[in-house]
């Protein structure tokens, strides 16, 4: 346990974390976040130090509170198709069960996206005898929209493969598109009555600037990199995720969960470390939202830790920046 939390401090000390997903279910506050593992070898653009190989549920009954970690919810050895990389994770809740989606490498080295099922938001989670098909790289973020319809966003360039999988074949020589181009965009696909298959294959979301045109790939402040996150906010969706080489978390906007989204703003300026991810969760009557940095680590950016901060809209529907302590 952790105690009283503090908006910009992280939220739990005796474990690495990153990458949180954040969502009420029961009354409560769940955080899906990747564990880190405490090691000192060097980083590259492939991800490789990475090395997270198991999943912890982090709740709290509210800010006042101590933070719970109820343990490992998940493992590697329990994956029958997963290699190593248990990556950023998500959860959602329907059918009377919670769902629980997470990329890892399959047997073959490739980024896939599994689901596991619980009868609590806590875990442990069983997870299927295999991945999710049409499913590739990176970052599942889930939304079931106020019908009821489950939404799966991912993807993540570099060592998410996203670049790797146009045409939704892989491509080991495959490559971001020329500066002067559109930008890759995440993926969304809806999903079965059941939530643990693709129903229909998935689409790419095309991020536009205010005149309708496309994000270009050479637009590093604006174009999407990975960690994919949607939530409704008076009836409008808004997609933010991480801009990756810029290291700011950004937002477009969209009246369908399809897209195509119009390119907003920033939400969150740069961390110390270098990835950004994030959830956005309204809670009672404020709206947080979650990320991680590398404070806990001095700056070691596979040792991270998760933060929160109060998030605030502007009555247009824009989002105040957040500026990191």
């Amino acid at each position: 346990m952790s105690p009283q939390l503090k908006q910009h401090r992280p939220i739990v000390t005796h474990i690495y974390t990153a990458d949180p997903s954040a969502h009420v279910f029961e009354g409560k506050l769940y955080i899906y976040p990747s564990h880190d593992l405490d090691h000192d070898e060097p980083s590259n653009d492939n991800g490789d130090q990475y090395k997270m190989e198991d999943y912890h549920v982090l709740s709290l009954e509210d800010f006042d509170s101590p933070v719970v970690d109820h343990g490992e919810a998940l493992h590697v050895r329990d994956v029958p198709w997963a290699s190593k990389q248990m990556w950023a994770p998500d959860a959602a809740f329907k059918n009377g069960t919670y769902y629980f989606y997470f990329p890892a490498r399959d047997l073959e080295g490739n980024f896939r996206i599994g689901v596991a099922t619980g009868a609590s938001p806590a875990g442990p989670f069983q997870p299927e005898p295999n991945y999710m098909e049409g499913s590739f790289s990176i970052d599942p973020a889930v939304l079931v929209d106020d019908d009821g319809q489950g939404y799966m966003y991912f993807g993540g360039l570099w060592g998410g493969q996203l670049e790797k999988w146009q045409g939704d074949v892989f491509d080991p020589e495959g490559k971001e598109p020329a500066v002067d181009a559109p930008a890759l965009g995440p993926r969304v696909a809806r999903l079965s009555e059941d939530m643990l298959t693709i129903d229909g294959g998935a689409q790419e979301i095309a991020i536009l600037d205010e005149q309708g045109q496309p994000l270009l790939s050479g637009d590093e402040d604006r174009r999407f990199f990975e960690g994919a996150w949607v939530h409704k906010y008076n009836g409008l969706y808004y997609l933010s995720y991480s801009t990756g080489t810029t290291h700011k978390l950004v937002y477009a906007t969209s009246q369908a969960p399809q897209g195509p989204y119009t390119f907003r703003g920033t939400i969150l300026e740069p961390v110390i470390g270098w990835t950004t991810h994030h959830s956005i969760v309204q809670f009672r009557d404020k709206w947080y939202l979650f990320y991680h940095d590398s404070s806990l680590s001095d700056g070691v950016n596979h040792k991270r830790c998760v933060k929160y901060s109060e998030l605030q809209y502007n009555e247009d529907g824009t989002i105040r920046l957040v500026q990191p302590d």
